[in-house]
């Protein structure tokens, strides 16, 4: 049977007008596959304003969650509002997202009355879902509303992970015992699921979160699990493309690529897609496309084990903010690893991804990648709270914000004169490390803030002559 997991994230089902076009792809896609999937994200914005919430409450501030918290629901219920639902369908939907609002405002409540405690990523975990979860019941309401049987379900109860909260790993086999039991007759019944992404459960029952773009990863396990032909990840851009468009104006999209390829270019700062989401769908050969939610007509990125695949060609330039650490010492680095490890799991949720390391007999040099799913603050925190940290250090460590431009390309191990291609292209701008990845799919400069956008372009416009 012809299965297809659809994802749709916050941009895609944040309007009156985006959620008609996210109905109309449902509603084409259900005539022509046998079993279809949808999983959602929270509408744009609203899983950084129950972060915020959650924040107020530790402190007490009980006006400013209640503020969010009205604020969220006026969003919400407008958008309700102009959807074309019957009166029946919307008074339910109202009420079942109003349940939903009481509930996370209860446990808003409960950080405020602990704020002496501190504030758990376990607690924070079981509010920032709450976004996901209405997102799921708009979109469920509007196709049962177009008499196909279609049912939102939270996806706890479907993907079980590890314990580490805010950036939980899914048990694959564990989630996949579970889809089988709760989610496979329901297929076989045609009905549609509208799964919350991003939210999971420990096998003991407590909530837990993918970290952000975790949506896309539950979109993977759902595939992999229920043994979808293909996903299709709904975006506002036509596909992968070629750099950021909103920093190089000739980006371009990319036709294809293989797993490796969207692997590293997600793990390097491409925010199209979760980074740990390619390994289910590349372990089952699933197929992944990248597509724009406002033309659906056009192909999109295809992402496949490489049938397709240009032996002798890049791919694209991808740009990610990290921290350098240098000092006039050499020896082992563990000790300042470590410090690094902690101070990033507690400001970005990640451990230290130690990217390049390199030492002579005088110096030692380090670069530590902020994933982008931290948000664009997180490296100027873990940075300030990293220097106060090293100040006692007898070590004198010199930190500085740089920035890891990576070349994502297929067998870059093959193509020497093209590396030595790439390196011309970065003439008279500073390089402060570079590295080759193992995977052979990439290689990075890791350059000053103030040079990054000159190298981005420079290789850009190398990489489109060599695509």
């Amino acid at each position: 049977m012809k299965t297809l997991v659809m994802k749709f994230g916050g941009l895609a089902v944040g309007t009156t007008t985006s959620l008609t076009q996210v109905l109309s792809i449902i509603l084409h896609e259900h005539e022509r596959w046998n079993r279809l999937l949808i999983v959602v994200s929270a509408l744009e914005g609203v899983t950084d304003a129950l972060l915020e919430a959650t924040r107020l409450a530790q402190v007490s501030n009980r006006r400013g969650y209640r503020r969010i918290s009205a604020t969220l629901r006026t969003r919400h219920m407008s958008l309700v509002e102009h959807l074309p639902l019957g009166p029946t369908e919307r008074q339910a939907l109202q009420a079942d997202m109003d349940r939903l609002l009481f509930e996370m405002l209860d446990q808003l409540q409960s950080v405020a009355d602990a704020a002496q405690e501190d504030l758990s990523a376990e607690k924070v975990d079981s509010i920032v879902g709450t976004g996901e979860r209405l997102a799921a019941r708009i979109v469920a309401a509007m196709v049962r509303q177009n008499n196909i049987r279609a049912v939102a379900i939270d996806s706890q109860s479907l993907i079980i992970t590890d314990a580490n909260f805010g950036n939980a790993v899914p048990d694959v086999e564990a989630s996949c015992e579970r889809i089988t039991q709760n989610l496979l007759p329901m297929l076989d019944r045609k009905i549609i699921p509208v799964i919350t992404g991003f939210i999971g459960s420990t096998p003991d029952g407590r909530i837990t979160t993918l970290g952000r773009g975790g949506s896309d990863y539950t979109a993977s396990v759902l595939g992999s699990c229920s043994g979808a032909d293909e996903v299709w990840i709904w975006t506002t851009v036509d596909g992968m493309m070629t750099t950021d468009p909103n920093e190089v104006d000739n980006a371009r999209v990319i036709s294809d690529m293989t797993y490796a390829e969207v692997g590293e270019m997600a793990y390097f700062g491409a925010r199209v897609l979760h980074a740990r989401m390619i390994g289910p769908l590349q372990s089952k050969k699933i197929l992944l496309r990248i597509k724009n939610v406002f033309k659906p007509g056009q192909e999109g990125t295809l992402i496949s084990s490489g049938a397709k695949k240009q032996p002798r060609s890049l791919k694209a330039v991808t740009v990610i903010q990290g921290i350098g650490l240098s000092a006039d010492r050499s020896g082992p680095l563990s000790a300042i690893t470590a410090t690094v490890n902690e101070v990033l799991m507690s400001t970005a949720g990640s451990p230290a991804e130690v990217m390049i390391s390199s030492q002579s007999a005088s110096r030692s040099f380090l670069c530590f990648v902020i994933p982008t799913s931290s948000g664009p603050s997180a490296v100027r925190a873990a940075m300030d709270i990293l220097q106060a940290e090293l100040e006692s250090s007898p070590i004198t460590w010199q930190v500085e914000q740089v920035s890891l431009v990576t070349i994502i390309g297929a067998h870059l191990n093959d193509m020497q004169d093209i590396m030595a291609g790439l390196l011309g292209q970065l003439k008279g701008i500073p390089v402060l490390g570079m590295a080759q990845g193992p995977s052979n799919c990439s290689m990075s400069f890791v350059i000053p803030p103030e040079s990054v956008y000159e190298a981005q372009a420079r290789l850009h416009d190398y990489v489109l002559d060599h695509s």
